[in-house]
């Protein structure tokens, strides 16, 4: 019977060195799977056999530590800072190096090297009687034994030293990228305070019945989804959608779990379970992310494994041939040896990831939710930005804007008949119109006819309400030619009038356009709304292309007539979107309001529900992109120079470290500038 734990570790800072953790976990036995979560150190294990998992667990943390000396789990939920352990360990050492260069004490060298180094000489030298040759700490073992073994000692030291300095700022910048996204993953609430006959009392979230009034105090976390029924307050919503400005909330409108009560005590009905609410949906989404790896993260992961063979060949290709011609072994071998350092991979294998890392963690912060660095990739690539209009580029919250009667009744009795109807429906056109009205009580028998309207009964009248469709149907000829949408009211035989709504535009919806339009992207709107609507609403926030009155698999047709011409994104929020967000190459949706299959189906989730947002996402995908390819030209650019140099004689061990850990500290902190702008 299989099982699953999901475990915190700490200690893991390579992402190399995490695919090896996972392929020899994976080969256990009693274990079905093994993946490790890079973005928040946690170790997920699908078990065969449960039955000994406490000794199984004793056996993968051997192998952490085989492969990744320190790695463990730990066994709160909270991952520790690293300690300055490896800082200490540097400072000593240089101070042991600085007296063996005063006095030229091998002794000295030699405690210094073994300060400095010996986690890494022990980690080789296990990983080869495990039969795991090549990586990174057998290079540096090799080249550094072999600078002892040709008396260059200060180099020796120098090499070792400054590649633990690497990881050292490694480790750091790895742990300030997870807190970015860890203190999203924090934010789960841990209890709610329930209002019930006997007074408040306090139940885990998952506990909470849907319909519950919960208690939420000034400076408390909102800890479910709900609607407020007693207080006003202002909320903090940057933790949800990055937004600074507080957020006023009253009676009727809807908090989500993660907010910040800032003042005063709100009763809150619970709208959604635990499970379900918006923060869940984050967390869920953040959680998934790191395992879509972007393809140039795959192509590096790939590109190591076969990389430290080639370079140990080539180095022994240049230590031992060129002799055989112009002799000189030692200068020969000393050449071979920077070839070691200077190739290992460290800057790649991390920078990379790191800076996907750092686009994920940065998205995040600000309400931004992308599923995986690969999604990240291909919205850089996209040529078309198609979106849906309802709730996309409009609030979806629809507003009486005119009453038109035909002089039988004024324009306030026409809403409150229409009111007395519709209040039996949950329509948003409905509630729009039951707002709208005076006051009133429901006829008590009201029937609804689905994609049409309502019909109710009182004495001996009829009344109907319900579009001009409804009306041809029951064979009134009604021209509907308004820009907003009619609801058309009707009493027995006779048509009374019509109250015309319109769905406002986004406030960011105009200037979000105008900055796709500016970025050179060709914008296209996909509705299933009337023409004279959905033209009205293009034209007013200045989008290149509408199509209009289409059903769910004819978006899905115009998505694939546009993807036919270059890559496009669809942002959209509603069920009716499902297939055409997957169908896109990119997917965006409108999180906050988006259904469940929408936010199923797409890539990046923008929980602001703005289309500002549209923009910044594609901002953060080109500018990740620009980073990680920067580290690249400027890791394989800096190795291939240097490694020239040092075959050709031109330099020394000590440009190698620089070669090695200088090139490493740069890409490191050019990724993690993603992480520091936001």
């Amino acid at each position: 019977m299989e099982s699953r734990d999901v475990l915190p570790v700490e200690g893991i800072t390579c992402t190399n060195c995490a695919a090896k953790i996972e392929k020899s976990v994976s080969e256990q036995t009693g274990v079905a799977s093994c993946q490790i979560d890079f973005a928040t150190s946690r170790m997920i294990i699908e078990w065969i056999d449960p039955s000994e998992r406490e000794t199984a667990l004793r056996s993968i943390e051997e192998t952490m530590g085989r492969i990744e000396p320190g790695a463990h789990f730990v066994k709160t939920d909270q991952i520790e800072q690293a300690s300055n352990h490896l800082l200490w360990r540097f400072g000593i050492a240089l101070s042991l190096l600085v007296l063996a260069l005063l006095t030229e004490s091998l002794p000295l060298y030699v405690v210094a090297y073994a300060v400095a180094g010996y986690d890494v000489v022990y980690a080789a030298a296990r990983n080869v009687w495990h039969r795991e040759w090549f990586d990174e700490k057998f290079l540096m073992t090799i080249a550094t034994i072999g600078a002892f073994a040709i008396r260059e000692y200060p180099e020796a030291v120098a090499v070792m030293l400054f590649y633990q300095l690497g990881e050292y700022f490694q480790g750091r910048a790895v742990h300030a990228s997870r807190r970015s996204i860890q203190s999203l993953l924090n934010m789960k609430p841990t209890m709610a305070r329930v209002l019930g006959p006997d007074g408040e009392f306090e139940r885990r979230p998952e506990d909470v019945a849907i319909g519950s009034v919960i208690i939420v105090r000034a400076g408390e976390q909102v800890p479910m989804d709900g609607s407020v029924v007693i207080g006003s307050s202002s909320l903090d919503t940057a933790s949800l959608t990055g937004e600074s400005v507080p957020r006023q909330v009253g009676p009727h409108d809807e908090v989500l779990a993660g907010m910040v009560n800032l003042e005063g005590r709100l009763e809150v009905r619970v709208i959604r379970s635990a499970t379900e609410s918006s923060l869940q949906k984050m967390i869920a989404l953040v959680e998934q992310a790191s395992s879509n790896k972007a393809k140039t993260e795959q192509m590096i992961t790939r590109l190591a494994r076969v990389y430290t063979p080639i370079v140990v060949v080539l180095a022994a290709i240049v230590a031992f041939i060129p002799p055989l011609f112009v002799g000189n072994l030692e200068e020969w071998v000393y050449r071979a040896l920077i070839f070691l350092v200077i190739s290992c991979p460290c800057a790649l294998v991390i920078s990379i990831p790191l800076g996907y890392f750092g686009g994920i963690g940065a998205g995040s912060k600000r309400g931004i939710l992308v599923k995986g660095g690969e999604y990240l990739d291909v919205l850089a690539e996209v040529k078309t930005v198609i979106f849906d209009k309802t709730g996309t580029l409009t609030t979806g919250r629809f507003e009486v804007t005119d009453v038109t009667t035909n002089g039988d009744v004024t324009e306030a009795e026409l809403l409150t008949l229409a009111a007395r109807v519709e209040m039996a429906s949950t329509h948003p056109l409905a509630k729009a119109i039951v707002a709208k009205a005076s006051k009133t009580t429901a006829f008590a028998n009201i029937t609804e006819d689905p994609g049409y309207g309502l019909t109710a009964t009182d004495s001996t009248d009829t009344i109907y309400v319900g579009s001009a469709r409804f009306m041809r149907k029951l064979g009134h000829s009604i021209q509907d030619e308004q820009m907003g949408t009619s609801v058309h009211v009707m009493r027995n035989d006779r048509w009374l009038g019509r109250i015309e709504l319109m769905d406002a535009v986004k406030e960011d919806a105009a200037a979000a356009i105008a900055a796709l339009k500016r970025l050179g992207y060709r914008t296209v709107m996909l509705t299933g709304d009337r023409d004279e609507v959905a033209t009205s609403v293009g034209l007013k926030i200045g989008i290149d292309e509408v199509k209009s009155e289409l059903l769910p698999h004819q978006k899905v047709e115009e998505v694939e007539k546009l993807a036919a011409r270059g890559k496009v994104a669809f942002v959209g929020d509603g069920l009716n979107d499902a297939a055409a967000l997957a169908r896109a190459d990119v997917g965006l949706v409108m999180g906050g309001i988006g259904s469940d299959a929408a936010v199923t189906a797409a890539d990046l989730v923008l929980m602001n529900d703005a289309p500002s947002d549209v923009v910044a996402a594609i901002e953060l995908s080109q500018r990740t992109k620009r980073i990680v390819w920067q580290n690249i030209v400027l890791a394989f650019g800096m190795k291939a120079l240097f490694l020239l140099l040092g075959v050709l004689g031109l330099a020394s061990m000590w440009e190698a470290v620089f070669a090695d850990v200088g090139v490493a500290l740069l890409a490191i902190g050019n990724a993690t500038r993603l992480i520091r702008s936001n």
